[in-house]
């Protein structure tokens, strides 16, 4: 039988974005094969989560290509993104917990994503709608934070999912534009 790896990968990420600890047994259920065929394609959870991290990286460059984020008002883009990222803030969640794990630090295939996020910032603040005194690397984080706590919230029911673009967006850019500084 042929295993669908893209199906596995779908099934994992849902699964571990709504429950971070789920055993390899309940990864293969949830991918509806068995375990010792998930273990043929993953040696374990380390192979599962850089494969997931690989998945992650694919999604969230897809995210920042439907945002556009060269176009338009720099806090428009913003906006853009978070509601692109929605969909897969639950696995940027995991990955970003997960990645606290390992040693040998983050995987380059991030850096490019990040450079991207990091330029739009760069761009607001020379347009003058965001401000200065917060650098562009500390409002990518920012970004993810957000994003990433957003997903948690919604996966554990204190912020409806409806709401999670507009509060993770309103909460940043609230705090990163010009003139919001108490």
């Amino acid at each position: 039988m042929s295993v669908d790896r893209d199906h596995v990968l779908r099934e994992a990420a849902a699964l571990l974005s709504r429950k971070a600890t789920a055993s390899m047994d309940e990864i293969a259920r949830a991918a509806g094969i068995g375990r010792a065929t998930l273990h043929r394609h993953f040696a374990g959870r380390d192979a599962l989560v850089r494969a997931l991290e690989e998945h992650g990286m694919r999604q969230f460059e897809r995210a920042l290509d439907t945002a556009r984020l060269d176009e338009g008002d720099a806090a428009e883009a913003v906006h853009r993104l978070v509601a692109a990222s929605e969909p897969v803030a639950g696995i940027l969640a995991f990955l970003f917990a997960e990645h606290q794990l390992y040693e040998d630090g983050t995987h380059p295939g991030w850096r490019p994503l990040d450079d991207r996020v990091h330029a739009l910032f760069r761009r607001g603040q020379e347009e003058g709608t965001f401000r200065h005194d917060l650098s562009a690397s500390w409002l990518t984080e920012a970004l993810y934070g957000l994003v990433c706590t957003g997903a948690w919230a919604v996966h554990d029911g204190r912020l409806a999912a409806k709401d999670h673009t507009r509060m993770v967006a309103e909460l940043l850019l609230g705090g990163a534009r010009r003139g919001s500084r108490p």
